[in-house]
């Protein structure tokens, strides 16, 4: 499987992570069977730490409710390591705080349980090229916290405000305008006419100039300044 939209050659690297090994088994055999290439699993949160860190996955498939460690906390560590990483929450919960304590550490997507493998096979392609990918309704949940953090005052200590703080170049500012207006970053790419990777190179760029440390802040902050409504 060649991912076309990112350029990248071979299949695409899952690693499944869930405390059920009759579940976490038959997750990783679907994957397997549809040309993605199942680098490792892991039972439990500190097994999925030191797993992920040597296997190097482009996307984490993984349960939350994690034995020694819970999976929004491997989330947070792994994105922190490396923050190409893709990460695709598969859980059986669809309490709201969930699904947002999920987002905000970082995850990409967010799928119930109840998903069909159709469902799991598309989400898990989806999320390796940065599409944000939810069970629907949750969607809209998540864009919503973001209007509501949005809403909240700004901390008048923000870096991202003082003077002297880095600026942003015109393409920058563009590619945060569309992130934050939902699109993926090969709608982005697209309609900018540019590969994907010069799309993940600029956000990581303005990431890094604004002391941000994911798609959520990244989304956060331009939806503070207005930037989803230009």
């Amino acid at each position: 499987m060649t991912d076309t939209a990112s350029g990248r050659q071979g299949p695409i690297k899952v690693m499944v992570v869930d405390d059920h090994p009759m579940w976490r088994d038959a997750v990783a055999r679907d994957l397997g069977e549809s040309g993605f290439d199942v680098v490792a699993t892991a039972g439990d949160g500190d097994q999925a730490v030191r797993r992920a860190k040597a296997a190097a996955p482009d996307v984490l498939v993984l349960d939350l409710n994690l034995p020694a460690k819970p999976g929004v906390q491997v989330c947070k560590e792994l994105v922190a390591h490396n923050p190409a990483l893709r990460v695709l929450v598969l859980s059986a919960s669809g309490e709201h705080a969930d699904v947002l304590e999920a987002v905000k550490s970082g995850a990409t997507g967010y799928l119930l349980k109840s998903a069909s493998t159709e469902e799991l096979l598309d989400a898990v392609r989806r999320t390796a090229v940065g599409d944000p990918v939810f069970t629907p309704g949750l969607a809209g949940l998540v864009l919503g916290e973001y209007r509501r953090l949005a809403s909240e005052p700004v901390p008048a200590a923000s870096d991202a405000d003082q003077p002297g703080a880095p600026q942003l170049t015109d393409r920058e500012t563009e590619v945060l305008r569309l992130v934050a207006k939902g699109l993926s970053y090969k709608q982005i790419a697209e309609r900018l006419v540019i590969s994907h990777r010069t799309v993940q190179n600029h956000v990581q760029n303005t990431l890094g100039k604004l002391q941000l440390h994911n798609r959520v802040e990244l989304v956060r902050y331009a939806i503070e300044r207005g930037l989803d409504d230009e």
